[in-house]
């Protein structure tokens, strides 16, 4: 054996085993997406889900992972952005299937629809065994040219009685001793203003075990449930941005103390500061979360209280709107 031959096997047989020389391809340089089966596919989408004559918001992302695999996530009518292992795409066709998350029944979620020029179409078929028709449109990216200017601040809650509210159903909500109170769960509860770009103070109270949450522009979820302060961050715990924003912190207060939210939101840019620690610092929220009012997520929209999770406690709630 020459000299060559014995060098190569060394090098190739170094280590506990023998070294893998087959080389892994990967990018090298951007992926233009129209050159992708599916690429017209790709991006985030607002969705309306007609059920029984009412529309219902849901939303839709859908990324490349790799060459040419589809990914994504989805928000249904209901509960958190769940990852979509593959999305299957075939002449303008599309399609995919997620196992159940809070539902009940143990069948997946499945989705058809079609890019249309307008947008997309198709039928859910969810895990209960319902069928209803969606239509979606791009979502937009809601960037600002610049920093915003600041207005009057706004007294959302006047500390007597329920005006400038509405509830979502029969209404459980009461006020006494300057408090809003929900003393058990029932309906969600609404600002009857409406606000696009705002800086968004309040002050709350829950008891142990029990679960509530600030929606900003009535589509995006700021946590509130009472976990342990041992407890890893987490985006459906106290203070993420549900499914979608992990806190860099746990700064949850204890039952029965009164804790406080200082979230400011920017177009898709959120800051939230809970009980003075900046927990999110301008991230983007890629989309509606799961018990959103509606997925027009460009139009100015409420602040709303969740009132279906057990009994929440609010005071000194006041918003400031961009110019």
């Amino acid at each position: 054996m020459n000299k060559k031959c014995i060098i190569a096997g060394l090098v190739c047989c170094m280590g506990l085993g023998l070294v893998n020389t087959t080389r892994v391809m990967g990018q090298v340089s951007a992926i233009k997406t129209e050159t992708v089966n599916g690429g017209s596919l790709i991006g985030r989408w607002d969705i309306k889900v007609n059920e029984n004559g009412a529309d219902k918001p849901s939303w839709l992302e859908v990324e490349l992972s790799g060459f040419s695999t589809l990914v994504g996530r989805f928000v249904s009518t209901g509960g958190s952005a769940r990852p979509i292992s593959k999305v299957n795409f075939d002449n303008g066709k599309f399609s995919f299937a997620i196992p159940p998350q809070w539902e009940r029944e143990d069948h997946d979620l499945t989705l058809e629809g079609n890019v249309t020029a307008s947008g997309i179409s198709g039928t859910i078929h969810t895990s209960g065994g319902q069928s209803y028709s969606f239509t979606g449109v791009k979502a937009p990216d809601m960037k600002r040219t610049g920093a915003p200017v600041w207005g009057k601040s706004v007294k959302l809650f006047n500390g007597k009685d329920l005006s400038g509210w509405k509830a979502a159903g029969e209404n459980q909500w009461i006020v006494k001793d300057g408090i809003l109170s929900s003393p058990h769960s029932g309906a969600n509860l609404i600002s009857e203003q409406k606000f696009k770009d705002f800086k968004l103070h309040v002050e709350f109270r829950y008891q142990k075990g029990s679960n509530s949450g600030v929606y900003l522009r009535g589509r995006y979820e700021t946590q509130i449930i009472d976990n342990p302060k041992t407890d890893r961050p987490n985006s459906h715990l106290f203070g993420g941005v549900y499914g979608f924003l992990v806190p860099n912190e746990m700064a949850v207060g204890a039952p029965g103390e009164w804790q406080t939210f200082d979230i400011t939101l920017v177009g898709r840019l959120v800051t939230v500061i809970a009980n003075g620690k900046n927990i999110i610092c301008n991230q983007e929220i890629p989309g509606i979360t799961g018990g959103a009012l509606d997925s027009n997520e460009d139009e100015p929209g409420p602040v709303y209280f969740q009132g279906d999770h057990g009994p929440i406690e609010f005071r000194n709630i006041t918003i400031t709107p961009a110019k």
